[in-house]
């Protein structure tokens, strides 16, 4: 089925949750909404559960208006936050609740749970109340209750977030091989840029109520459309420079613009990993900082200006490239965002996640 969400608003009081909100998700896409706290995911996702009513606009499943009809008749399996196991019942009885509330035989209750539960990776530990379970088992017993009645729509509003990271990486995985395995249209609310780039077909990003873009991963981090997009999905550098026709001077380089420039003078947004460090006995820059991370390490630099960036290295050049080192810094040529400078010039000319 495919969800769409037409000029949907909601106001609380005098706050803004959506400010009409338009987007379509395809059937069987997964679609992350993105954003910072109180930009409106949430609420957009509670709107196709049923379990908030806009103020105006409506929401299409599958091309029917469903806008005022019950969160029980909309064909929607939602995962929360926590995980909300009930817990004088087994993880076979979570899992078969919705079964029971619509009076499925017993004998067909216990066999589909039995089948979600493996599904999920929680074979033979149907008899498990949620107590001895960890929380990423508890959020796959919730995850195998969504799915239970066969929902056409499943949602996930920060599934994740009460997870440890490595039972996070682990369980992302899962949920995105369990929705290409079984072809559901997805949509999934999170905060956190990593999960959203890792799992979705397209990436939403949300501020204020409203769609600032929609696109592909890749298309979101490499492009995006506005600054706040920029920022907001990994980390960016500010590096002050001059527009000059279609291109614009930073680091000494000239570069291609991506968009339109706001002037003449400018802050340019650059990635770390497009920062290139170079050792140089008499370099115009210096190595402040080194932080290790394994495959990577990030260098904070100091520029002749006394403003500073980000630069991202290969771990194995961490030894080489240490604070103290004098060196050149380049920029990867490749189409940059620019922004209009900044009214004041005290603050470090950096951007970090």
């Amino acid at each position: 089925m495919t969800v769409e969400f037409r000029g949907l608003r909601r106001t609380y009081g005098p706050t803004v949750a959506l400010d009409g909100l338009d987007l379509t998700v395809a059937q069987g896409e997964l679609i992350a909404l993105l954003g910072p706290s109180g930009c409106g995911k949430t609420t957009a996702l509670r709107c196709v559960a049923g379990f908030e009513r806009p103020d105006s606009g409506m929401v299409l499943i599958d091309g029917n208006d469903v806008t005022r009809v019950p969160a029980n008749r909309r064909d929607a399996g939602m995962v929360f936050q926590s995980y909300s196991l009930f817990p004088n019942l087994n993880a076979r009885d979570n899992v078969a609740f919705g079964m029971r509330v619509r009076r499925r035989p017993v004998a067909e209750r216990h066999s589909r749970a039995d089948e979600l539960l493996e599904l999920v990776g929680l074979a033979g530990r149907g008899d498990r109340y949620p107590h001895q379970l960890s929380g990423g088992q508890q959020q796959r017993v919730a995850l195998a209750r969504a799915l239970a009645l066969a929902p056409k729509v499943l949602l996930l509003d920060e599934p994740l977030s009460a997870l440890d990271a490595k039972v996070r990486v682990s369980l992302r995985e899962e949920i995105r091989r369990l929705q290409l395995e079984l072809g559901i249209t997805t949509v999934f609310v999170t905060h956190d840029q990593e999960e959203a780039l890792s799992v979705a077909d397209r990436v939403a990003v949300l501020k204020d109520g409203r769609l600032e873009q929609v696109g592909a991963p890749a298309e979101i981090y490499d492009r995006p459309a506005t600054p706040f997009v920029a920022e907001f999905v990994g980390t960016m550098n500010h590096i002050p420079g001059r527009v000059t026709g279609d291109r614009v001077e930073v680091l000494g380089q000239l570069l291609p613009i991506d968009g339109t420039a706001p002037g003449e003078l400018v802050d340019v947004l650059v990635r770390p990993e497009a920062v290139r460090v170079t050792p140089a006995e008499a370099g115009p820059a210096l190595i402040m900082a080194s932080s290790f991370r394994g495959s990577t390490a990030r260098l904070r630099v100091q520029l002749a200006d006394d403003s500073q960036l980000l630069a991202d290295v290969p771990g194995h050049d961490a030894v080489r490239l240490a604070p103290g080192l004098r060196v050149d810094v380049s920029v990867v040529e490749r189409p940059v965002l620019v922004t209009a400078r900044a009214a004041t010039s005290d603050d470090e000319s950096v951007v970090s996640a």
